[in-house]
């Protein structure tokens, strides 16, 4: 990127794949606990990358398929996103009942 001048998009993703990293280690820190969240975050930016770079060097038979496969692990995963938000909302976690019961 340096020796260029400019940034390409597949390093631009991969910069979005570090970022989350680095959000997901700080959290980790300061609250002492791996939010699988993060992870999910991680998943669906590193699978968009791959439907944005890498689909374009595939033969054309099997195209369609891989996009496909793509995008439905990408929409699972993004399901997944909306139940953990719904149930740490609603419902939380233990480790957050025990601090409670701490103060």
């Amino acid at each position: 990127m340096m020796k260029s001048g400019h940034a390409s998009l597949e390093e631009i993703l991969l910069l979005f794949i570090y970022l989350e990293l680095g959000a997901m280690v700080g959290t980790y820190f300061k609250t002492r606990r791996l939010p699988v969240q993060f992870l999910i975050y991680i998943a669906i930016t590193a699978l968009s990358r791959h439907l944005v770079i890498d689909v374009q060097k595939v033969a054309d038979s099997f195209h369609l398929y891989l996009l496909l496969s793509i995008t439905v692990a990408i929409a699972l995963l993004s399901i997944a996103i909306l139940i953990l938000s719904y149930t740490a909302k609603n419902y939380g976690c233990p480790e957050d009942n025990d601090l409670k019961d701490k103060k």
